[in-house]
C-alpha cells in the first residue's frame, strides 16, 4: 500500500500540518479514520495530558478499532484515537457542551500531541491508552505555535479538521 497522508488544521488560525498514516502499525484505525474523512469539530486543549489538542466526534467506524499501537506517553507529532462513552465525558467537570457528548453511546476523540512530556492519565479514570494512528511529517513547528496560542488565548470558535491529502 502506498503511503497515505492527512492534513490537520486549525481552521480559524489558518495553520495546518501534514501527517502520515501508520497503516503498518494501526491498520484498522487508519482504515476507519480514512473512510470517515473529512472530519472537523470544535477544538479543545487538554487539561490532563498536557500538550494535546483534540476534537470529539460521533462514532464513525462500523466497529470500534482494537487497541492497536497503544501508548500512554505520546510524543510530539503523534495523532491518537480514543473512544469514550457519553457517561465517561458527561460530567460537568470536563466542561463539554451537552451537544458534544450527550446521547452518543460512543464518542471518538481524535488528538494531536504537539510537544513533549505528555502522560495519558486522568484523575477520574486512571490510565487512558490511545491508539497512535499517524505521525506529523511536516509543519509541526507552526502547529505547535498555534496550539500554544490556543492554550493562552482560548479555543472558542476554533475548529480542528482532518482531511485527506
Amino acid at each position: 500500500m502506498a503511503d497515505r497522508f492527512v492534513t490537520v488544521s486549525l481552521d480559524k488560525r489558518g495553520v495546518h500540518c501534514t501527517a502520515k498514516l501508520l497503516d503498518d502499525r494501526a491498520p484498522v484505525t487508519c482504515a476507519a479514520v480514512w473512510e470517515a474523512l473529512p472530519l472537523g469539530s470544535d477544538v479543545y486543549h487538554a487539561k490532563y495530558a498536557r500538550n494535546e489538542i483534540y476534537a470529539l466526534f460521533p462514532a464513525f467506524a462500523a466497529e470500534e478499532p482494537p487497541l492497536e499501537n497503544p501508548t500512554v506517553t505520546p510524543i510530539p507529532g503523534d495523532l491518537c484515537y480514543f473512544t469514550f462513552s457519553d457517561t465517561e465525558l458527561g460530567t460537568s467537570s470536563y466542561g463539554y457542551d451537552e451537544k458534544a457528548v450527550r446521547g452518543r453511546r460512543t464518542v471518538v476523540d481524535l488528538a494531536l500531541f504537539y510537544e513533549r512530556n505528555n502522560l495519558l492519565i486522568n484523575g477520574d479514570m486512571g490510565w487512558i491508552p490511545g491508539i497512535v494512528w499517524g505521525t506529523v511529517v511536516d509543519g509541526l513547528d507552526r502547529m505547535a505555535e498555534a496550539c500554544q496560542d490556543l492554550w493562552r488565548a482560548g479555543a472558542i470558535g476554533e475548529t480542528l479538521s482532518f482531511r485527506r491529502e
